[in-house]
């Protein structure tokens, strides 16, 4: 409730129309075997939508850890863009701002946002599991991941940065 409250408080402008993966991370994505900073292909576009392409940069800043949030976060261990040779979140907006000319301003809400898209979608998932509509029992362990993405959330609010959160 409190991710929400401050996303309604803050929520810029839209800006930047266009193409929106929705659900953009290195699980979806096929990098050259010899090259491996050279995309391929971007699958999964089953979520794909058109809006403000400054929400795509959220969620994937959401799914992006850095090295510090690996050791201290069991969840994030399992994400490769803490690996060594990968951006931190900061970098990687400026990249993005750099490549698409867009101005973020201050890119926290878009973090947040990215944080909370994924804590809900996983959320739904563990839900339909506690009703007994799916049996898997890994579902089972997906309130941990809701957790996490609530935590990471409120730690950018309270440190309002979005890299360096441990």
């Amino acid at each position: 409730d409190e991710l929400a409250q401050w996303l309604a408080d803050h929520q810029p402008e839209d800006a930047y129309p266009g193409l929106i993966h929705n659900d953009y991370k290195y699980d979806n994505l096929v990098l050259h075997p010899e090259e491996p900073h050279r995309i391929l292909a971007v699958l999964d576009w089953e979520m794909a939508t058109v809006g403000d392409t400054r929400f795509d940069l959220g969620t994937t800043l959401a799914y992006w850890t850095e090295a510090a949030e690996a050791q201290h976060m069991e969840l994030a261990a399992g994400n490769l863009s803490w690996l060594p040779g990968n951006l931190t979140r900061a970098e990687l907006v400026d990249r993005y701002a750099h490549t698409t000319g867009h101005e973020l301003g201050h890119p926290l809400f878009y973090f947040v946002y990215g944080t909370f898209k994924i804590g809900v979608i996983i959320q739904q998932i563990y839900a339909r599991w506690k009703k007994g509509h799916t049996k898997d029992p890994r579902f089972g362990q997906l309130i941990h991941a809701v957790r996490y993405f609530g935590q990471l959330g409120r730690l950018a609010i309270e440190k309002d940065r979005i890299s360096a959160l441990m």
